[in-house]
């Protein structure tokens, strides 16, 4: 039995079936171009977004999807400390500094407009930067990347076996800063 559709639907349908997708496109592309996307937005948000503790969210998943493509390029360790550093450490001090603040919106009236001018110039000026650095670009692309660079692994290797010296100096002087740290800010006890 044949069934028989209008015209404009048979075609549609022929269409369809007919279509056969070049090639599939490969997971890690998927979540480049999802991340870009997260990350574009969630920054355009922390400049559009007139609420500064929204801003500082905005932000903070800005780093979360930068993180994400650390992980696509597997720099694991790079990706943990940077979602630990900024994400953490640099963002709680953000919102510190934002409640402590306290902008008053009588304030910011005052100042709007010079802020728009100042970032429209600011603005025009990146983009001239970044077109001109586009154009003068050199876009190879490496067709057999090193996959043991910036694993957590290959990292602890060069600096336990190269930089064992300096790694340890380092410890001691973080330690003596956090010493030195209590000491200042232990009261004296009489």
């Amino acid at each position: 039995m044949r069934v028989d559709y209008p015209c404009f639907l048979s075609t549609l349908i022929n269409h369809i079936n007919l279509y056969q997708p070049q090639q599939n496109m490969p997971i890690s592309e998927i979540l480049f171009w999802a991340l870009s996307a997260i990350a574009v937005l969630c920054a355009l948000m922390v400049v559009v977004v007139k609420n500064p503790i929204h801003s500082a969210l905005y932000l903070i998943l800005t780093f979360f999807a930068i993180a994400g493509h650390y992980f696509l390029l597997n720099a694991h360790f790079l990706a943990a400390v940077h979602i630990i550093v900024y994400a953490g450490a640099i963002m709680v001090l953000f919102l510190y500094i934002i409640m402590m603040v306290n902008l008053q919106e009588a304030q910011m009236d005052k100042k709007r407009n010079l802020f728009k001018l100042v970032s429209a110039i600011a603005a025009g000026l990146m983009m001239l930067v970044l077109t001109v650095a586009g154009k003068q670009a050199d876009l190879t692309t490496v067709t057999n990347p090193a996959t043991e660079i910036g694993t957590v692994e290959s990292l602890g290797t060069v600096l336990f076996n190269e930089f064992l010296l300096p790694f340890e100096i380092s410890a001691l002087l973080f330690l003596s800063a956090m010493v030195g740290a209590v000491l200042l800010s232990k009261k004296q006890l009489n």
